[in-house]
């Protein structure tokens, strides 16, 4: 008869088999997935993946397909100089720029168009800048720069703008800013490396924003009744920091 010590536990109607052996499953900690989780993600970007390439798009497609427009007004003041350097004005805009232009007789207006072989976006805002500098009185070979280079901007106010002024102390401002044969404009420019017009009471400026900053701030200073020596002091001081700066 066997004892009572050999016949196995009986625990809440379960019977408990000693050969079974229990299995305790680990539990990951959340710091480990993260190190892993980074690791994966640094091993697949170093490896060879692939970036998504994106050709040029033509210039006919980024317009939408419809051709753009611009007109430029022409005052009658320049309707010779416009015609006598035409082709001057004709020559880049349609070779260079791939563009379509035209005077129109009845709206004295040159109209530039783009086509099928403009290439470039932008030209459209370039050549209309282009005549624009002309028809404001730049010379064409100053208003070139327009299209030649991308940092240049044109600028124009009028002289009552910086100081309500009339009659006489109208004119000694504008005298002032020309001087004596043109030599305080001409000294400006030279110091500024811009491009300054008087046409009566409004002043255009071309050239880059720093320059026409240190122009226009130099024209002002002459409106409101500064000397032109001391004027010419501080353009000098400020162009020897600006040309040191860069």
């Amino acid at each position: 008869m066997a004892s009572s010590k050999d016949a196995p536990p009986v625990v809440s109607g379960a019977t408990f088999s000693p050969d079974v052996s229990e299995e305790f499953t680990k539990v990951k900690s959340k710091k480990s997935n993260k190190r892993k989780h980074g690791q994966e993600m640094d091993s697949t970007e170093s490896g060879a993946v692939k970036r998504p390439h994106f050709p040029p798009i033509a210039g006919d497609k980024l317009k939408g397909g419809a051709d753009e427009m611009r007109k430029v007004a022409v005052p009658a003041n320049r309707y010779t100089p416009l015609k006598e350097n035409w082709l001057k004005i004709y020559t880049p805009i349609v070779e260079n720029l791939q563009l379509q232009v035209r005077f129109n007789l009845k709206t004295r207006n040159v109209e530039i168009k783009t086509c099928k072989e403009t290439l470039d976006i932008g030209a459209l805002t370039k050549a209309s800048d282009f005549v624009k500098a002309f028809v404001l009185g730049f010379q064409v070979e100053d208003a070139l720069a327009l299209i030649r280079l991308d940092e240049l901007f044109l600028e124009s106010f009028d002289v009552t703008d910086v100081k309500p002024l009339k009659g006489d102390h109208l004119s000694r401002a504008v005298g002032r800013i020309a001087g004596t044969g043109g030599k305080t404009k001409f000294t400006i420019e030279n110091v500024t490396k811009t491009r300054i017009v008087l046409a009566d009471t409004k002043i255009h400026l071309l050239g880059s924003f720093q320059n026409i900053k240190m122009a226009r701030t130099a024209i002002c200073n002459l409106i409101l009744g500064s000397p032109p020596s001391k004027v010419y002091g501080n353009i000098r001081t400020v162009a020897s920091r600006t040309a040191e700066r860069f």
